[in-house]
């Protein structure tokens, strides 16, 4: 054992009477917000925190992190729940232990730099809720992009810690961009800026042991701040890296209840308190209330969200991290994404894309929101690319980055990228070097106007600015505007139970129960038809009693296209008529197919409501080209009317994917005949955005 902990051992059985540590290791908390965000897409809701708030209260956590990352986002997105309610809520249960939020500076909680005012009055308005620990962390390690919220943190009288990410460009630590140099320079900055704690921030589970201890040991020689280690499991190494950067001094580390650990979560903080026992950084938390927390977490909390969890993989580590450097969530929005394009098969050449991706946009570290800009343009350049172009398809956050929207990279930005990213962008083709906040125009009463006759509450103001479309909805279903969707409603323990039960009968092919009533015999209109399901066949009979059914198909007058579901033709008996096929332009040949009758459209953006006679056309009446969703997403907005000119190329509609926004192209020259949905809709790869005739 080395000189650092030469003390005397207690005996396992006394521990609970130990001595107080002479430099006892503090610890922060994740469970609650990047543990379930790690493991299971931020799905935790705030009443299945409850249960074991009171009792990690009493542990004598540094902090408990609770809120911020991706928690706003998923809370109104798909949780009906309102973010600011969380803080006050669980405030209720914790008396003793600080408050930590994960704040993404000048991006605050979303994925672009929003104005000052925004930034301003969101951390005024989470300290007034009840937020202790402001952590503060820029993507591009950018601290120009701290300024305004630094301001703030510290006007609330709060704790300012600021983060520098952690990335590499080679297997270790080293070489030209992310050296023990950089980090050291970039400690210093923060501690010019009034830090109150440094955390090195490794998202993705990069850091070696042998790294943190070098760089622990030289920040403590350069600056007395507190030094705070943040590394997730995912490579395996983020144990040994703790236990290496508690021999050099760390002063704080991030663990979460073993419930809620590894994989690409964090280690556990149960084995970390038991190595340390009995040393002089012996935490001196109590191992039996541990136990009791996680009790409570595998049988109250857990089964309502194992059908989240991805038991697809038998290792609980991911070795190939250290050679793709794609955090935990970001690899799963890729898989995700690439699944519902019917292209998971070309993932490894998305990993093999994704340096190349980074290395042309100044190798940003990959922590939200450049995780996305890089993990959505590397799917963009594998799916759309081919030899004649690169960077075919460009997302809006990949020009504002061009442009300096998000700061200054780490080394320069492609030139050839960045010129034609730039290249009919509306802030113009010169990038900028000053602060990305100061040329951002106020947000806040912009917001107050669109959001006139609904709310006039600051917190819900603050949620639109910062997610305009699903904000919009949750704002609506929070006062009664619009029914709350089954989907987004909390599953209980008595739901998994159920589910459970219906899987066991299934297993058991007891799913339908076996009809006693005397088999008939077949009848002369008795017809066979081969199913398939998946790799499977099957042979089915169908028996029609009374006669062979007369079905044909009628196409509904125009006027009255609400006697159709959406992309179905009603079934009439007698008079058939033949359902012509709307004129498609295609960019190859294909094999003939029976007639598909085209979707009926849903109701057209704001805009397009201005103009009621043109937006009434449908797709089923006009007569042109179509504008398919080249990807699943949802619709931000239409850039076009019915009824506008377009050129080919013209962007068209804004489609979000991964998060990051693709202006979608007219295909061709010609007029807007119709629009088929509106802002805020979900689509899927190859749905009928629009025709062009």
């Amino acid at each position: 054992m080395s000189d650092h902990f030469k003390v005397k051992m207690k005996s396992i059985d006394d521990y609970e009477n130990r001595p107080k540590a002479e430099n006892p290791l503090k610890i922060q908390d994740l469970t609650l917000r990047d543990g379930h965000q790690s493991l299971f897409a931020t799905r935790g809701r705030t009443e299945d925190m409850i249960p074991v708030a009171e009792m990690m209260d009493e542990i004598g956590f540094w902090g408990v992190e609770v809120w911020g990352g991706a928690t706003f986002d998923t809370m109104h997105r798909f949780l009906n729940e309102d973010p600011w309610q969380r803080i006050r809520t669980l405030k209720r249960y914790f008396k003793k232990t600080p408050f930590s939020m994960l704040l993404r500076g000048q991006n605050v909680v979303g994925y672009r730099n929003y104005a000052d005012d925004v930034a301003k009055a969101f951390v005024e308005k989470a300290a007034e809720n009840g937020m202790d620990i402001f952590r503060t962390f820029d993507a591009l390690n950018d601290f120009r992009n701290f300024e305004t919220v630094v301001a703030a943190i510290k006007d609330c009288g709060k704790h300012f810690q600021g983060c520098i990410c952690y990335s590499l460009t080679e297997p270790r630590m080293g070489g030209d961009v992310y050296n023990l140099d950089y980090y050291i320079q970039k400690a210093k900055d923060l501690e010019k800026m009034s830090a109150d704690s440094i955390c090195i921030k490794d998202m993705a589970g990069l850091m070696a042991p042998y790294d943190a201890f070098e760089l622990i040991k030289a920040l403590k020689e350069t600056t007395d701040i507190p030094i705070h280690l943040h590394s997730h499991f995912t490579s395996g190494m983020a144990p040994m890296t703790h236990l290496k950067a508690v021999e050099a001094g760390v002063d704080i580390i991030d663990t979460c209840m073993s419930s809620y650990a590894y994989r690409t979560s964090h280690p556990a903080v149960e084995p970390l308190v038991m190595t340390l026992l009995g040393t002089n950084r012996d935490t001196g938390f109590d191992i039996k209330a541990l136990a009791e927390i996680n009790n409570v977490l595998e049988k109250e909390v857990l089964p309502k969200y194992k059908y989240l969890l991805d038991d697809s993989k038998v290792s609980i580590i991911d070795i190939n991290v250290l050679l793709h450097q794609t955090p935990g969530g970001m690899l799963s929005n890729l898989v995700n994404q690439l699944r519902e394009m019917d292209a998971l098969d070309r993932i490894d050449e998305v990993y093999a894309e994704l340096p190349k991706v980074r290395k042309d946009l100044g190798q940003i570290p990959l922590v939200t929101p450049t995780s996305q800009i890089v993990g959505t343009q590397t799917v963009n350049n594998v799916l759309f690319d081919d030899e004649n172009e690169n960077y075919k398809m460009i997302t809006a956050q990949v020009k504002d980055l061009c442009y300096g929207l998000y700061g200054k990279t780490a080394v320069p930005i492609s030139a050839k990228l960045q010129k034609k990213a730039l290249k009919g962008y509306e802030r113009g083709k010169k990038p900028i070097t000053c602060r990305p906040g100061e040329v951002i125009e106020p947000e806040l009463e912009k917001a107050k106007k669109d959001l006139k006759g609904l709310t006039t509450d600051l917190e819900d103001i603050i949620l639109y600015t910062l997610y305009p479309v699903t904000g919009k909805k949750f704002l609506m279903y929070k006062y009664g505007r619009e029914p709350v969707p089954d989907s987004m409603k909390a599953k209980t323990l008595e739901d998994v139970k159920k589910e459970e039960e219906l899987i066991a009968r299934a297993k058991a092919g007891k799913l339908v129960e076996k009809n006693n009533e005397a088999v008939p015999e077949k009848s002369e209109h008795t017809r066979s038809f081969n199913v398939f399901v998946d790799n499977e066949f099957f042979k089915v009979s169908v028996d029609e009693p009374d006669g062979p059914p007369v079905v044909t198909y009628a196409q509904p007058p125009a006027a009255a296209p609400t006697a159709m579901s959406h992309g179905q033709l009603q079934p009439v008996v007698q008079s058939p008529v033949v359902v012509p096929q709307t004129p498609v332009v295609s960019a190859a040949p294909s094999v003939p197919s029976a007639p598909t009758p085209p979707p009926v459209p849903k109701p057209s953006s704001s805009k397009t409501e201005s103009k009621p006679a043109a937006s009434t056309a449908s797709a089923a009446e006009a007569d042109g080209t179509p504008l398919k969703a080249p990807m699943p997403g949802m619709i931000v907005r239409y850039e076009k009317e019915v009824g506008d000119l377009v050129s080919e190329g013209d962007a068209v509609v804004v489609l979000e994917a991964m998060k990051m926004e693709n202006a979608l192209p007219a295909p061709v020259s010609g007029t807007i005949k119709a629009i088929n949905y509106k802002s805020g809709d979900s689509v899927s790869k190859n749905d009928v955005l629009c025709i062009i005739g």
